[in-house]
C-alpha cells in the first residue's frame, strides 16, 4: 500500500512497517515548511495506529538523506517549521523533540549532514549505506546544532569522539559511524530499504505493547516527554536567541557563500 500526505513525504506500509520518505531529492531532501507538516502528520498517524510497528525514515534518491534546512528557503525569509502553531512542539521537521513509543529506524541514504545527522539522532536504530556521511557543521557556519545535536551526540557516541566531531563541525564516514555506534549496520547503497526492513520486521514480529514500553523505559518516556530533555531544549533555547542573532552566525553563511574563509568577532 503506497499513499501520499503530501507530495514532500510520501508515506508506504508493507505488513506492520511503514516508512516515511522525504521526496526533495532535487534540493537533496532539505526540510522546509511542507516537509515539516508532512512529517510531522505522518510520523503522529503512524504512531498512533495499532497496526504500525515500527517506521523507517530514509529520503528520495540516493544522494542525500536529508540536507537539513533548506538554506535557499530560509535565504527568502520563508518560516520552515510547521504552519499550524500546536505542532511546533515536534521540533525540526516535525520529528527532533516529537516523542513517539513506535520504534523509528533511520535508512540514511547519502549525506546526513547537520539537521540530517541531527534526524538519525532522533531515531532509534539506523541503517547507513556504505557511501553515506554524517556531521554537525553548524560551527563552521557561526551557529551550532540547535535541533537536540549538540546535546544528543555525546550520548549516542563515546563522548571525547562525540566532543570532537561537534567541536571541529568534521564529518564522518559510514565506516566511522558504524564504530563509534552512530549507526547499526552499514550496506550497499542497492541493500539499505532492504536491510532496514528486515530489522523493522524483527522488531514487529514481537509483541507490540512489549516493545512499546521497552523504548519508552529505554528513552525515559512518559506522558508525551523525555525525562530531562525539556530543561536541555530550554537551555537550547536560550544559547540559539544569542548565537543565531551574533554577527558571526550572519558571517558564516556568508563567507560560505562567498567562497572564503570566515573571519570571526565572537560578537
Amino acid at each position: 500500500m503506497t499513499e501520499s500526505t503530501d507530495h514532500a513525504v510520501l508515506v508506504e506500509q508493507t505488513g506492520h512497517v511503514r516508512t516515511l520518505t522525504i521526496n526533495r531529492p532535487d534540493a537533496r531532501n532539505a526540510i522546509n515548511s511542507a516537509v515539516t507538516d508532512a512529517l510531522g502528520i505522518a510520523l503522529e498517524a503512524a504512531d498512533l495506529d495499532p497496526d504500525v510497528r515500527a517506521i523507517i525514515l530514509t529520503g528520495a534518491g540516493d544522494k542525500s538523506f536529508c540536507a537539513g534546512a533548506d538554506l535557499k528557503a530560509l535565504s527568502r525569509g520563508e518560516n520552515i517549521g510547521a504552519t499550524d502553531p500546536s505542532h511546533n512542539r515536534w521540533g525540526f521537521a516535525g520529528v527532533v523533540s516529537h516523542p513517539i513509543s513506535t520504534p523509528l529506524i533511520a535508512a540514511v541514504n547519502g549525506t546526513a549532514l547537520g539537521g540530517g545527522t541531527e534526524l538519525v539522532l532522533s531515531c532509534d536504530l539506523a541503517v547507513a549505506a556504505d557511501g553515506a556521511s554524517f556531521g554537525l557543521p553548524e560551527v563552521k557556519r557561526g551557529i551550532f546544532a540547535a535541533a537536540g545535536g549538540a546535546f544528543r551526540i555525546v550520548e549516542a557516541m563515546p563522548r571525547k569522539i562525540a566532543m570532537e566531531l561537534l567541536l571541529t563541525g568534521r564529518p564522518i564516514t559510514a565506516a566511522q559511524a558504524l564504530e563509534y555506534g552512530l549507526v547499526n549496520r552499514v550496506v550497499p547503497q542497492v541493500d539499505l530499504l532492504a536491510a532496514a526492513g528486515e530489522l523493522a520486521r524483527e522488531i514487529a514480529e514481537n509483541a507490540p505493547l512489549a516493545v512499546q514500553a521497552s523504548k519508552r523505559l529505554a528513552v525515559r518516556l512518559a506522558d508525551g516527554e523525555i525525562a530531562g530533555e525539556s530543561e536541555r531544549w530550554r537551555a537550547n533555547t536560550d544559547e540559539l536567541g544569542t548565537v543565531f542573532s551574533s554577527a558571526d552566525a550572519m558571517e558564516g553563511p556568508l563567507a560560505f557563500a562567498e567562497k572564503r574563509a570566515p573571519v570571526w568577532q565572537a560578537r
